[in-house]
């Protein structure tokens, strides 16, 4: 058994045919790269992961009864959000810390991080979404992540986010019953594009036409239990509602923003 899994699986009902996905679920490193040259502070960042977002997530796999998929590794170590070719995969600088320990960087080792990490990652994300489309339903694939309360020192006014590439049949529906709730504000994407050629998303949803959105929330409103409890009662029977609407277990591809496939 290795000393470091790279990802967590948490079982739930297949036949709902919902997934939850986390890829910068934790901030964990394997203990052979120490801190990667970062002091303490830097995994506290949102640089290393996305505040709040395991805590968000397993509460919504428990409420909902549904499998989910969460990422055990830093994205500081590589990040499972970006394609295999993507030059932003292991970071050298990271909103404006340096990683020591990413650069320089071989080619073998580049390789070790993708064979070891990022690959097992997606073919976990891979199995867990084919088994809950094993009814012949297709999933409803929801990733979750969260965001800085500023950039570069300008507050950013959305509480939460949908971000999406070409197929709007689940961010339609997500950004209306989120916009019925009082006082939220809430970003189309926005803070972010949500096309990104390769990322999770791209990879696992769009090139099979498994319907899915991405919701981001303001990681200062999930930075503690009491937010991730309200977070996750405000978002589990949107989540169910999204679940019930037969037209989101349909495949149907949708052409990507970032180009044809195969390309």
């Amino acid at each position: 058994m290795p000393d470091f899994v790279p990802f967590e699986i948490i079982e739930g009902d297949y036949d709902a045919a919902m997934v939850l996905l986390a890829d910068h679920a934790m901030n964990r490193l394997p203990p052979e790269y120490g801190s990667l040259g970062l002091p303490d502070s830097a995994f506290r960042r949102h640089i290393a992961f996305d505040i709040g977002i395991e805590g968000l997530t397993r509460q919504l796999a428990a409420k909902l009864g549904v499998p989910a998929v969460l990422g055990c590794f830093s994205r500081l170590l590589i990040d499972p959000n970006r394609g295999e070719d993507d030059p932003t995969l292991i970071m050298k600088i990271s909103d404006g810390a340096i990683i020591p320990g990413n650069y320089p960087i071989t080619d073998e080792e580049w390789s070790k991080r993708l064979d070891t990490y990022h690959r097992p990652y997606h073919r976990a994300v891979e199995r867990t979404i084919a088994k809950a489309g094993a009814g012949g339903r297709a999933p409803l694939v929801l990733s979750l992540h969260s965001f800085t309360p500023a950039w570069k020192g300008v507050p950013r006014p959305w509480h939460a986010a949908v971000l999406w590439d070409s197929d709007d049949r689940a961010v339609r529906p997500l950004l209306e019953m989120l916009r019925r709730e009082e006082g939220l504000v809430i970003g189309d994407n926005q803070p972010y594009d949500g096309a990104l050629r390769g990322d999770t998303m791209y990879r696992h949803c769009m090139t099979s036409g498994t319907p899915h959105a991405l919701l981001e929330v303001r990681q200062d409103l999930i930075g503690d239990e009491a937010g991730i409890d309200e977070w996750a009662g405000r978002l589990a029977p949107i989540f169910a509602a999204l679940n019930d609407d037969r037209a989101l277990h349909e495949y149907r591809v949708f052409a990507s923003r970032t180009g044809p496939y195969g390309s």
